[in-house]
């Protein structure tokens, strides 16, 4: 009895010491303080309301810094996607990548950031739980989904819009995201005749109704290694020998490099609020006709230019029948490059930067001229490699090749 009284003693001592301790460890550091998360709802936020300028930061600013950011990138995995992400990392944020195809989707993106920083996490779109899931401990939201084309299983109006607007809608309800940041495309109006630019039109209609405080970005044609149109160009050129000019090749677009469009996405983000429920326009320096772009697409691959104008009625008729079979055939169809029929129809219209829009120069950013490095990639088109191949800038006559 008396050794069981000791133990029960000792017992008692040892719990009054630990109390003591933890009460000590309460002073210094509160265990219930907010920063914690023990007692705070699923959605709620500590940090400031207006930009993310201000976040907290720790070290040097490079990948291995805390920025304070915890970004969810919806669309990551695309074409400009990579270069935001890598923007992202670079100067110490978390980055959330949902993904909803093989775990080798978002697999490229690991390597762009220091250990923990990129994290993939697989959602279904169509699954609202899912996507509250990924958004759960960001505090700020980047929407870059976009498809150019329609498949059997995703149509423009669902991707473009129903798409940006649910996720407007539950960034909203979070109540912790500080921005949201919309990525939408030059020349996006309700009067547009392609199908694609005004889903994007009703797209930003829908996030600044559901998030007014968002940034919405509209950037012209994009160019660089993965991009749509000079690659599909370069490609078309080297199997067949010509490429095909819709219309007379007059249209006006301003393209700009996709690097450029990432830098100006993270500098809205990093900004003091100034850039909230603002809409900017993001084109290249130049303009250009679509025959001017060509010429500078066949001058990179040293090929001799060869076209083939094609009426815009001609061009129409030749997409047409993939639109019409699209979700009448049991199978999918091939994925349009050259001749996309709401492309074209976007190309019977001049597309670029409006007098009084915000531009690169409101988000303090340069954008590079497209002649040179964000066009060096198409090299790799050149007949025997990067050095060889027919210099068109010597102005040599065809018939002269041996």
């Amino acid at each position: 009895m008396q050794a069981l009284s000791r133990r029960l003693v000792q017992q008692q001592q040892q719990s009054l010491s630990s109390s003591s301790s933890i009460s000590s460890i309460k002073f210094i550091y509160p265990l219930s303080h907010h920063y914690c998360g023990a007692d705070r709802p699923r959605y709620d936020s500590t940090l400031a309301t207006r930009g993310v300028g201000h976040l907290v930061r720790k070290g040097t600013g490079g990948r291995s810094s805390v920025s304070g950011i915890v970004a969810t990138v919806f669309g990551a995995t695309g074409f400009l996607g990579r270069y935001v992400v890598q923007q992202l990392a670079k100067m110490g944020s978390q980055v959330l990548v949902p993904f909803r195809g093989s775990e080798d989707s978002p697999r490229h993106l690991k390597i762009m950031g220091d250990l923990g920083q990129i994290v993939p996490m697989k959602y279904n779109p169509r699954d609202e739980s899912s996507v509250k899931a990924v958004m759960a401990k960001a505090n700020v939201v980047l929407n870059l989904i976009g498809r150019e084309y329609e498949t059997r299983n995703y149509s423009f109006e669902e991707v473009n819009h129903s798409m940006a607007e649910q996720l407007a809608t539950i960034a909203k309800e979070h109540g912790g995201i500080l921005r949201f940041i919309q990525v939408s495309c030059l020349g996006a109006s309700s009067s547009s005749p392609s199908r694609f630019l005004r889903s994007k039109a009703a797209g930003e209609e829908s996030v600044l109704k559901a998030f007014p405080e968002a940034t919405i970005l509209r950037p012209a044609t994009m160019i660089g290694t993965e991009d749509r149109i000079m690659n599909p160009w370069a490609h078309f050129a080297k199997k067949y020998g010509f490429i095909p000019l819709f219309g007379d090749g007059s249209t006006k677009i301003q393209p700009v490099y996709v690097v450029d469009v990432a830098a100006g996405i993270v500098s809205a983000l990093k900004d003091d609020g100034t850039s909230i429920g603002k809409v900017y326009e993001l084109g290249g320096p130049e303009i250009y006709t679509v025959h001017d772009l060509a010429e500078l697409m066949y001058d990179m691959i040293r090929e001799w230019p060869r076209y083939l104008k094609v009426p815009f009625p001609i061009a129409k008729a030749i997409a047409t029948p993939r639109e019409i079979l699209l979700n009448k055939v049991p199978f999918p169809l091939p994925t349009p490059s050259i001749f996309n029929l709401d492309q074209i129809l976007a190309l019977t219209q001049d597309t670029v930067v409006s007098e009084k829009a915000l531009t690169f120069n409101d988000l303090g950013i340069i954008p590079h001229k497209l002649k040179g490095y964000p066009i060096e990639f198409l090299i790799s088109y050149r007949k025997g490699g990067p050095q060889f191949g027919s210099t068109v800038s010597e102005k040599v006559s065809p018939d002269s090749f041996p």
